[in-house]
């Protein structure tokens, strides 16, 4: 398909900046590198000997840190490994993680719910889109392939769910991108064993209950004080 220019289009595109966030907030709450996962794929039952996993207890974990099991997601790319804790929910029942190099380029991996629209670039602008511009919008077999003028991203549908993989145009090349994109499969339970977080550490993650939120209303934390000020 030709490549043309298009007006502002597609969310994920915008995870590059959320996801970069998220990733540098956690490696400050952690106060260590990324801590690379282990080689998953090598864990898979051709390649082991060891036990399948608890299915049960992975769904646990999952939960615990506010993930769907179904929704987690894995790839892999030359010279890339997963930031571990850089993993987490996206939306309401989304996932997203990110993988880091050496020399500091990072993938961006995403899984939501989303419409159609969100994962082809070819029908026109979404409405309420404030990313820039489209330079590049093509199909790549059973994906779509866009770019703006400082990031990029493969994207696909995989029932109501939407696949992204998108860095930056000056950290990944497209060739890096789109073997990424390709690697991408829903992760399987070895995987699960190594992505989720372990038993009991996800429990941190919950969200912090706060005491001037009133039980009913839309909300908005109480500020009254007391007659003394």
């Amino acid at each position: 398909m030709t490549s043309r220019s298009r007006s502002p289009r597609l969310r994920p595109l915008l995870l590059t900046a959320t996801l970069t966030t998220t990733l540098a907030l956690a490696l400050a709450a952690t106060g260590c590198g990324t801590e690379p996962a282990p080689d998953t794929r090598a864990a898979g039952p051709s390649g082991s000997a060891d036990p399948a996993p608890d299915r049960a207890e992975l769904e646990a974990r999952a939960s615990a840190a506010q993930l769907v099991a179904e929704h987690v997601w894995v790839t892999e790319a030359a010279g890339y490994a997963l930031a571990r804790q850089s993993v987490g929910v996206l939306g309401d029942d989304g996932f997203g993680s990110v993988y880091t190099e050496p020399e500091g380029g990072q993938i961006e991996l995403s899984v939501e719910r989303l419409p159609h629209a969100d994962a082809d670039c070819t029908d026109g602008p979404a409405s309420g889109s404030e990313q820039e511009p489209l330079v590049t919008c093509e199909r790549d077999g059973e994906q779509w392939y866009r770019a703006t003028e400082s990031g990029h991203a493969y994207a696909r549908e995989q029932g109501d769910l939407v696949v992204t993989l998108s860095g930056t145009r000056q950290e990944v090349d497209r060739a890096t991108l789109r073997s990424a994109a390709l690697a991408a499969h829903r992760a399987d339970d070895y995987e699960l064993d190594q992505v989720l977080p372990p038993a009991g550490e996800g429990a941190g993650r919950q969200p912090v209950e706060r005491g001037d939120l009133p039980p009913v209303g839309d909300g908005a934390p109480n500020n009254d004080v007391g007659a003394s000020g």
